[in-house]
């Protein structure tokens, strides 16, 4: 290339070299950039509601942090965030491009979603998957029950659904990527039981099931104590579902979740690796052989991040 008119060769030549260094190391930041490193991973968002019970129960946000640091932990291509307050995420930025979003907070009435409901759903709608643990799988009848029943297959309705606390023998689990590296397990947790499911349970794979003994309907009929539907249902050995996949027509998919009333229990490997798995296959993530791998929280660690 001849040099500019006034220009010695020289000169020239030093320009091109510092042009050439910038570009590169341009490049260089670019490829490099955290921002782009992060967007090949499947991003998991947080949501947690206030709250709601006293010490080491509904720990919404203790639980959340919890499960988030296990999957960032996990050597996985994923990357789990928090929204940084209580409820719906103020700055919804956060859930651009979130594979799926898992929803700890209390239910019905006071759920996060109840007020976001058409933004949700387009979220939905684009293929996000949904996680809802606990109280959280508990919905409003009318839109916010049909709602759920498109987003994960199913809820925990009102005067249909109970919550005792019991503790069920998960045996016989079904051959299901969220089961991947599960054993046969035990925990004494308030496990919602009787659903409200989709018709025939299409698209529905139930994860967790067990029949719960007739001590659980020892209390009168009530919204969530015993209705005689739920008596008829395990009077005739029906078989109840607390832990199921839902993948839905259009695309997307939904895990629901009813135990985590005591926060202890997510000191139980097999209940922890469970909604782990549940996470990843939400997020269309190939969840390895073994299921996610994750520390067992000790004493002390289970301890942090409570709500008091």
């Amino acid at each position: 290339m001849p040099a500019p008119s006034g220009t010695s060769k020289a000169t020239a030549m030093q320009q091109l070299s510092h042009t050439a260094r910038v570009f590169l190391g341009v490049t260089l930041g670019l490829l490099l950039s955290p921002h782009l490193i992060a967007a090949d991973k499947a991003k998991v968002v947080f949501i947690a509601g206030k709250p709601s019970h006293g010490r080491m129960h509904h720990e919404h946000r203790a639980g959340n942090i919890l499960l988030a640091d296990a999957l960032n932990k996990s050597g996985l291509n994923v990357e789990a965030v928090h929204v940084p307050h209580p409820g719906y995420p103020k700055d919804t930025a956060i859930l651009e491009r979130a594979a799926t979003v898992v929803i700890f907070c209390t239910g019905h009435r006071g759920h996060v979603l109840n007020a976001h409901l058409d933004e949700f759903d387009r979220l939905m709608k684009s293929g996000t998957g949904v996680v809802m643990i606990h109280w959280a799988t508990e919905a409003e009848k009318g839109k916010p029950g049909e709602k759920f029943l498109e987003w994960m297959g199913g809820f925990c309705d009102l005067n249909w659904s109970v919550n005792p606390h019991w503790k069920p023998n998960f045996t016989n689990l079904p051959v299901h990527p969220i089961t991947n590296g599960v054993k046969e397990f035990s925990v004494n947790d308030e496990w919602y039981y009787h659903m409200r499911f989709v018709k025939d349970l299409k698209g529905v794979t139930p994860i967790l099931s067990d029949l719960p003994p007739p001590e659980t309907l020892r209390r009168p009929d009530g919204d969530r104590s015993g209705n005689p539907t739920v008596r008829k249902a395990v009077a005739s050995g029906e078989r109840q579902h607390v832990a199921w996949a839902y993948q839905r027509p259009s695309g997307g998919r939904g895990f629901g979740f009813t135990g985590a009333h005591n926060h202890v229990s997510w000191q139980d490997d097999n209940f922890r690796k469970v909604v782990l798995n549940a996470i990843l296959w939400t997020a269309n993530m190939d969840v390895p052989k073994n299921g996610c791998p994750s520390e067992r929280p000790n004493d002390k660690q289970i301890k942090q991040n409570l709500d008091r």
